[in-house]
Order: structure tokens, then C-alpha cells, then sequence
């Protein structure tokens, strides 16, 4: 029979150490760039996977009031489940919380991040055109050109729905 991982997840405040420089691996730096404006992912609370004890992945967040935003959410392990885990614990979080909804940024270049979410019942609410290209000239210069062929331009902005109000 196959070992099948464990995966836990625990908060942290902000990102430091390990979280900080997986952040940089990850992004490049610790900024990420989304609707027009820059986020120093390391100053928001997060939560790190690991996996049979060694770190795995990261997420972080902000929450405000009822509205709460994945800022950024990525693994180091893959297909052992790090993203679903990580992801549950931040709906989770925030609907103890009372929040509404959970949003987040992708980029067009990223289709499994695409699948894993709409898999996880965030639907697709905004394109936001040429919003790459856009951040790419005025704040973050460093953003790739292109990843696996494809242009990175747009933001494509998922959401899902906790509470009504």
C-alpha cells in the first residue's frame, strides 16, 4: 500500500524565515502585484503546509471585515494535496470569521491554478485586460514576459461566496 503524505497547516503572523524566502523563490521577491497596486506579501498573516514535518507550502491572506483576499498561495510539493489543504484553512478561517467572500488574482499564463480553483467552486468574476502588462511597466518590472509560451497581460479574478449578507 502507498504512504500517503500527511499534510498540516499552521498559522503564522507574518512571513519570516523559511516563508520569506519562499515567497522570494516563488514571486521574486516578496511583492506581489495585482489590481494596480504592489503587496509585500511577507507583512500579511499566513499559513505554512508541511509535509511528513518539512515545510511544503505557503499561503497568505488579508481579511478585511467580511471580504478576504488570497494574496498568494503556492507549494514546493505537488499533488499531495499542500493546495487544497491550504486553501481549506483559509475558507476556514474565514468562515469562522463571518466573512462573505474569499477572493483572489491569477494571471492568464496559469491555467492550473485556474482548474484548481474553479475545481474548488471559486467562480471566474473579472478579467481585468492588459493589468499585467500594466503592473509590468509601472511597478514591478521583473513580472516574466511569457511562461510556457503563453503572454502574461491579463488578471483574471476568482471569487467564492461564503456567507450572504
Amino acid at each position: 500500500m502507498e504512504h500517503r503524505p500527511t499534510v498540516t497547516v499552521h498559522a503564522i503572523p507574518h512571513a519570516t524565515g523559511w516563508a520569506r524566502e519562499s515567497l522570494i523563490r516563488e514571486w521574486g521577491s516578496t511583492l506581489v502585484a495585482r489590481r494596480g497596486e504592489l503587496v509585500d506579501a511577507a507583512t500579511l498573516p499566513a499559513l505554512v503546509a508541511s509535509v511528513d514535518g518539512r515545510h511544503a507550502g505557503l499561503a497568505t491572506y488579508s481579511a478585511v471585515e467580511r471580504d478576504w483576499e488570497i494574496v498568494s498561495i503556492h507549494t514546493e510539493v505537488h499533488r499531495v494535496g499542500v493546495g487544497s489543504a491550504l486553501l481549506g484553512a483559509i475558507e476556514k478561517l474565514a468562515d469562522t470569521a463571518g466573512a462573505q467572500r474569499i477572493w483572489l488574482v491569477t494571471t492568464n499564463d496559469n491555467t492550473g491554478a485556474l482548474r484548481f480553483y474553479q475545481q474548488a467552486g471559486y467562480d471566474l468574476v473579472t478579467l481585468h485586460r492588459d493589468a499585467v502588462t500594466q503592473a509590468r511597466a509601472a511597478l514591478k518590472p521583473e513580472i516574466p514576459l511569457e511562461i510556457d509560451g503563453i503572454e502574461l497581460r491579463h488578471e483574471l479574478e476568482l471569487e467564492r461566496r461564503l456567507h450572504r449578507a
